[in-house]
């Protein structure tokens, strides 16, 4: 199993490609933060499928389980090396995820498992209360002769990007 509970080994800073965005948590966030994450791994010009599905899956349990209201979902995406990290924030660290078998017939449940083999590494880390943050992590293929990576010139804003989409307010996650 890769699951791990541990903090985030890095503070972003200014030379770090990242993309954060606040977003309500019903599944109208959800589905906006699978198409934000497309849009911005191809502008990174990085691999789509796996970690748009696994944003995906985090963020519908952020907007399912981790659902307060009045309170928005954060995702982090940013790439270090040949990594990718993906991090869903939500207000509900009361409940913290777990790896389950789903019933046979049963139509949900099946969320972190598929987390858990398209990632390379996931966990749970607990912030400040009412925090958690579950994260991903992916292996990028080595780039291509001639394209840089992360860390490289060009292909990346060296300041991020950051976006609050939906509701913002005292009660929103910060």
């Amino acid at each position: 199993m890769n699951h791990e509970t541990a903090a985030p080994e890095i503070q972003l800073g200014g030379n770090i490609p990242h993309f954060s965005v606040r977003l309500s948590p019903t599944p109208r966030g959800a589905r906006l933060a699978r198409m934000l994450t497309e849009q911005q791994l191809r502008t990174w010009g990085l691999p789509l499928e796996t970690a748009t599905q696994i944003v995906a899956e985090l963020a519908a349990n952020a907007a399912t389980h981790g659902r307060v209201p009045g309170r928005d979902f954060q995702l982090l995406l940013y790439v270090v090396g040949g990594t990718l990290r993906i991090e869903v924030t939500d207000t509900r660290g009361d409940r913290l995820p777990r790896l389950t078998s789903p019933a046979d017939e049963g139509e949900s449940g099946r969320g972190l498992l598929l987390v858990a083999a398209l990632a390379d590494r996931w966990g749970v880390t607990q912030g400040r209360h009412p925090r958690k943050t579950v994260w991903a992590e992916v292996t990028l293929p080595p780039p291509e002769p001639g394209m840089p990576r992360s860390g490289a010139t060009g292909g990346f804003s060296p300041s991020g990007t950051h976006r609050d989409v939906g509701r913002s307010g005292p009660n929103s996650p910060r």
